[in-house]
């Protein structure tokens, strides 16, 4: 048999071949059109009840994890807001769990899976805490691990977090293959695939988000015991989808019907986390817009056939906050509330206390994550690495910050505001691309909709908006 060709081209065209065959699930069964496959089927074939998912998590140390009153910050916060208001916050601490981050929920049922279909190992690609989950987790079960890790600008200069989280995962057991900023990081994916016939936990299985199910529902049952009622609103940082859309998911299955779902991102407009001038110009490696927007306007740019991760289904608001907002606030649960978490996974805090600001004190909002922190992924480590790279920090309005040039940390608590994001706007830039991923002429009723469920809205909209584009 001759060599394959490993060309990229060559290898980029076999990548549905490839990951057939790394995952044992044959997408183009539920494909319905270029733009419309039939997306709860997918879910539903993962083959595990939530019952399952609750189980297998508790044999690997995830779930179960504790949620706390932030009863200072609430108190801080209700006096800079008007009478009567001041929701209760509430925080899930993800950081309980194996690798310290609700990742590992993700990570656990594709680590399941793989070592249930005998494959002997298995490989992500991710530059954040998801490698330190399937790390854990392939370690707990016996398995082989390899992580594809976006790392180096062209002068081999690395991000403290990013260095951190390249550590936790070489900790766990992995191998870690290090890359520059580029597009090879697909390539080497599908290589390491093809060569190791290892399995794919890539973040967008259905596997990684039906293992995110559990902390809405966890969070839902937390909430209704402590308070006899469901939470108003659940704070969710976004980047890629995944997180919004399995907590969402979680939220349903308890019957929590009514409660407002809010993404929250760091803003980095300007930035493109492509570049290699840009990539070391940014403090946060995720939650941000540079993947909370991409994602939500079309979740299928992934290293799967179809992402499950989509976002904009679940969607109810998306607000956006600065780089100085959230180290403010990182700093805020330090002191006053004796929690230490990563900056990251405090990105949603931020947006949930201008949110607890304008509702009322008998409401409830509850931030859905934190993440550990330590070294390289503490806030001084990014803002000291912000300075190295011609970035200035300062403290004042965070109205002023620029991404990539300033990081401006307000002074006090009541500059923390944040703002909302045009859902507006994102659903339309969504219908964009899928005019082109296949033209409006072709769409059929199928398509509308699959479009209008995608996009958390009714069929009547999606054809008003379309022919609306159109002119």
């Amino acid at each position: 048999m001759s060599p394959r060709d490993t060309s990229y081209q060559a290898v980029v065209s076999r990548k549905n071949e490839i990951m057939k065959a790394a995952m044992g699930m044959d997408y183009e069964s539920f494909v319905q059109s270029p733009i419309a496959f039939d997306y709860e089927r997918m879910m539903r074939e993962t083959g595990y009840s939530h019952e399952d998912i609750v189980r297998i998590q508790r044999e690997t140390k995830v779930g179960d994890t504790p949620l706390f009153e932030l009863r200072n910050i609430t108190e801080a916060v209700r006096k800079t807001a008007g009478k009567g208001k001041g929701a209760r916050i509430f925080v899930k601490d993800e950081a309980a769990n194996a690798s310290g981050s609700f990742k590992a929920r993700r990570a656990s049922i594709s680590a399941y899976e793989a070592a249930k279909k005998g494959y002997k190992g298995i490989i992500a690609a991710t530059s954040g805490n998801y490698g330190a989950a399937v790390a854990s987790q392939a370690a707990q079960r016996g398995l082989k691990c390899i992580i594809v890790q976006e790392v180096f600008d062209s002068r081999g200069v690395c991000q403290p977090e990013i260095i951190e989280k390249s550590r936790a995962c070489e900790a766990y057991g992995a191998e870690v293959l290090r890359l520059s900023v580029g597009p090879e990081l697909f390539y080497v994916l599908l290589r390491t695939l093809e060569e190791t016939g290892f399995f794919n936990a890539s973040l967008y299985t259905p596997f990684g988000i039906r293992g995110v199910e559990t902390l809405g529902t966890e969070l839902v049952a937390q909430v209704r015991e402590r308070c006899g009622k469901d939470p108003d609103a659940v704070v969710i940082t976004h980047a890629g989808g995944g997180n919004l859309t399995g907590t969402a998911r979680g939220l349903g299955i308890a019957g929590c019907a009514n409660t407002r779902i809010v993404a929250c991102s760091v803003d980095l407009g300007g930035l493109h986390m492509a570049s290699d001038r840009d990539f070391n110009r940014k403090s946060f490696t995720t939650g941000h817009t540079g993947f909370g927007v991409p994602f939500a306007t079309w979740p299928d740019r992934v290293d799967v056939p179809r992402n499950a991760a989509r976002s904009l289904r679940y969607m109810d608001e998306y607000q956006l906050v600065t780089q100085g907002e959230v180290f403010y606030i990182t700093e805020l649960l330090t002191k006053l509330e004796g929690l230490e978490r990563g900056p990251a996974g405090n990105t949603s805090l931020t947006a949930a206390v201008t949110l607890a600001r304008q509702m009322g004190r008998d409401e409830i909002v509850v931030v859905q994550e934190t993440e550990y922190t330590g070294a390289g992924k503490h806030h001084n480590s990014q803002l000291s690495f912000a300075r190295e790279n011609g970035v200035e920090v300062r403290r004042g309005d965070p109205a002023d910050n620029v991404p990539g040039k300033a990081i401006v940390i307000p002074e006090v608590l009541d500059q923390v505001r944040g703002k909302v994001q045009d859902m507006g706007k994102l659903r339309l830039s969504y219908l964009r691309n899928a005019a082109k991923a296949h033209p409006v002429g072709l769409w059929t009723e199928g398509d509308y909709s699959f479009l209008a469920a995608d996009l958390k809205m009714d069929v009547a909209w999606v054809k008003k908006a379309i022919k609306e584009l159109d002119n």
